[in-house]
């Protein structure tokens, strides 16, 4: 049974968590003994944002295994600092790619968000065409080269509402 979950409600995926999240974004010509480091780091500091409001980690599990992850952050990077919170960390395991799963953790952080009163979530992405089918609206692509999108979250209920049309 697929169900979603606060990852620190589940503490026993937090090192997997961390483990993926350092191959998937993190600095890939690490030794061991540093990828390690990178990972405890990680660790902590999920943990020491457990309980800002604009920090949020869910995770996606089907019985005990763990399939993916999403996020919402205070701030993602260097660029637009001038903007919170962000989606981020969206992640499926590759095995568990093409069946739909992004599609749940988008709804699920996006309804976290307004559970927290959250109005907008900003993303910054270099893949194309991928986050309007959530419901993301572009607004300008950042120095990076990475396109900048908000979801409104007001505007989700709507969103909803054309999915099931």
């Amino acid at each position: 049974m697929l169900k979603i979950y606060n990852l620190r409600d589940k503490l026993k995926y937090i090192e997997e968590v961390a483990i993926l999240t350092q191959k998937e974004w993190g600095q890939k010509d690490l030794s061991k003994e540093e990828f390690e480091l990178k990972v405890k780091k990680k660790i902590l500091k999920i943990k020491a944002n457990f309980n800002n409001p604009m920090y949020c980690k869910l995770i996606l599990l089907e019985n005990d295994n763990l399939i993916g992850f999403i996020s919402i952050f205070p701030k993602d990077g260097e660029e637009r600092t001038d903007l919170t919170p962000w989606y981020a960390t969206m992640y499926v395991k590759e095995k568990y790619r093409g069946r739909g799963y992004s599609k749940i953790l988008n709804n699920a952080i996006l309804a976290e968000a307004r559970k927290r009163n959250i109005s907008k979530l900003y993303l910054k992405t270099d893949l194309e065409n991928y986050y309007e089918k959530f419901g993301a609206k572009f607004l300008e692509v950042l120095s990076s080269g990475e396109k900048l999108y908000c979801f409104d979250i007001n505007s989700f209920d709507q969103y909803i509402r054309e999915l099931f049309k």
